[in-house]
């Protein structure tokens, strides 16, 4: 399943904290990462997209996190998926 995470970064950490950070830091095992973008705005300031059938995995990723970024985890699906859905609902 996709999982689109949007983060707002936190005062209490820098840029270069978190970018150096996240130079050591990788995602636990059982994430795939579809995309992961870094924002000139602080609001949002990062989006990854993440796809997984594990969500304790997701849940360490943001608990990881959590004191940098307030994170909102939003379930997703691709365009296409999304139309064979509608097509579906549709019949």
């Amino acid at each position: 399943m996709l999982f689109v995470t949007i983060g707002k970064a936190k005062a209490a950490s820098t840029t270069k904290q978190r970018v150096a950070r996240r130079v050591n830091w990788k995602y636990p095992a059982g994430l795939k990462v579809v995309g992961e973008y870094w924002l000139q705005s602080n609001d949002p300031t990062l989006i990854a997209i993440l796809e997984t059938q594990d969500v304790g995995a997701l849940m360490s990723a943001v608990a990881d996190w959590d004191d940098a970024f307030d994170l909102t985890v939003l379930p997703a699906m691709t365009a296409d998926q999304g139309l064979q859905l509608a097509k579906q609902m549709a019949a």
